[in-house]
Formats: C-alpha cells, structure tokens, sequence
C-alpha cells in the first residue's frame, strides 16, 4: 500500500479556533482523521505530522526518504521564507503537493509567495480542508499512472 506524509506547519494546531472567518471551524484532528478515512478509501496509508518548530519538520522531511511515496506538506507561514524547508523538500527523492487552505492570493501580498513551490509537483489553495483530500486524490493517480 503507498504511503503518504501529511505534514502540517506553524499554527495549524489551531485549526477550528484560529481566524475561523479563513480557516474554518474543522480542527486539526478532524482533518488527520478524515484524510487518513479517505486514504484507507483509495488504498493509501496515511500519517500525519504538525509541528510549529522548522526543525522538526525539516527532520521529518529526511525521515520521510525511502519510507513513503508521497508527501503533502501546509508548510504555513514558512511557505514564505524557509529555504531550509524548501532545501529539506529538494533534497529528499519523495515527491511532494503543497497545499494552503485559504487562497494566498486573496490575501496580504507576502502569501503569494513561495519559496517551497518550486521544489514540490504543485500547489492547491483556497479549498479549505478539501484540498488535503485533493492531494491524496493525486497521490492515487500518479502512485498508479506515474509520469
């Protein structure tokens, strides 16, 4: 079964109570529980990882290499400014989706750019919590029909 890394960064512990007018009412938890419903659904094993400290996520990045096939990764506001979260994505052969629940660029100009974007296979925004499960829905097509 292809396993799939969910990787969530700063403040997206506080889904359901952050800025709900942008992010929503869904939390943290009712998102990794839905995505790995969904995953189990399309033959993908999910797990997940939220970390609010840019090392941890960059150690999680390097566990990731020959332990899953894909990884999805909200690196929040590190989207912006982490080149070592974009060199930890580069430097590792799993490929990844980035994905952002609000659309960046609808809001404040510094969201609409991204340094990690390069180093990924793409980008969905502006779907809420359904852009998660749009990534898995890649996953599955490209684990199946690889380019």
């Amino acid at each position: 079964m292809p396993k799939v890394l969910v990787l969530h960064g700063p403040n997206l512990n506080r889904l359901g109570k952050r800025e709900p007018e942008v992010y929503g009412r869904v939390t943290l938890e009712q998102v990794n529980d839905r995505l790995q419903k969904r995953g189990a659904d399309m033959g993908l094993e999910v797990d997940t990882f939220q970390s609010n400290h840019e090392g941890a996520l960059i150690d999680r990045i390097h566990e990731a290499e020959g332990e899953y096939d894909y990884l999805i990764i909200n690196p929040g506001a590190y989207t912006h400014y982490s080149y070592a979260l974009r060199d930890a994505l580069a430097s590792v052969g799993v490929p990844a989706i980035e994905v952002h629940i609000s659309n960046v660029h609808q809001r404040e100009a510094f969201r609409g750019v991204s340094v990690t974007a390069p180093v990924t296979e793409g980008q969905i925004l502006g779907f809420g919590p359904l852009g998660y499960e749009l990534a898995l829905q890649v996953v599955k097509e490209r684990v199946k029909n690889p380019f």
